[in-house]
């Protein structure tokens, strides 16, 4: 009976661990996203005349 909690108790730690790390790089891929948007945002707007 132990051997099954231990093999599910693994498996939740790894898929912890897996989840975190595609988290991680969503992140980051996301935050490069905005910052180039913005600043693309950002050297647009010298040119609008109103």
């Amino acid at each position: 009976m132990n051997e099954k909690a231990y093999k599910s108790m693994s498996f939740a730690g790894a898929s912890g661990v897996a989840i975190g790390i595609i988290m991680i790089v969503t992140g980051v891929v996301t935050g490069i996203i905005a910052i180039i948007g913005g600043a693309r945002l950002l050297k647009d707007k010298k040119g609008l005349i109103f």
